[in-house]
């Protein structure tokens, strides 16, 4: 007697926010998602498509705004290709879309024991800058212990021990002309605050 294998569940993940379908309504661009489902799982929210085809043109039309096309039609101009690769952005899993940021260095103050201090340099690989001779060049010239970590994000950053925090942006921006001070942001109480 053998016992037969359950079926796998299949899922319909959305197009749009990369949800799965029933999942869409708590994701958080839903009125862009509609569209889709109207075309792939109109069964999943019935009553929602009743009002007829105007949300969907509308939505179509925000959609086009953002850089993705509804209809999988091309463009009718060559300037229209252009403008709508240059407003397309970045989705990440979850529907969320990822903001193009320009570089900067955050120097934050991590305090241990109440009196031992570590500042913490983020972002100098973002101006080319090689971070294990910038911590050598750190360590030498604040005369303190400086390496090259990863931080709690996996990406790579300077501990220098000691407080430096406000000596170091005169240091940066002079040892390294291509980091404009405007560039340099403090943390300060969970805040980030321009250094200039």
């Amino acid at each position: 007697m053998a016992t037969e294998k359950p079926e796998p569940v299949k899922v319909l993940y959305c197009g749009v926010c990369g949800l799965p379908a029933e999942y869409c309504e708590f994701g958080p661009d839903f009125d862009k998602c509609k569209p889709w489902l109207r075309e792939h799982a109109p069964d999943l929210y019935p009553d929602l498509f009743a009002g007829g085809e105007t949300d969907v043109e509308k939505t179509a039309e925000q959609l086009q705004g953002v850089g993705i096309s509804s209809g999988g039609g091309a463009a009718s101009s060559g300037g229209e290709a252009s403008a709508s690769k240059q407003e397309e952005v970045k989705r990440l899993p979850g529907g969320k879309i990822k903001k193009k940021e320009k570089p900067e260095v955050v120097i934050e103050k991590i305090v241990r024991n109440k009196r031992k201090c570590v500042t913490v340099v983020k972002g100098l690989e973002l101006f080319g800058v090689k971070l294990s001779d910038a911590s050598k060049k750190l360590g030498k010239k604040f005369a303190t212990g400086a390496s090259v970590v990863k931080g709690p994000t996996e990406k790579e950053q300077i501990d220098v021990q000691g407080d430096i925090s406000y000596d170091i942006v005169e240091f940066v921006t002079d040892t390294w002309p291509d980091v404009p001070e405007s560039a340099i942001f403090f943390i300060e109480d969970g805040k980030k605050v321009p250094a200039a």
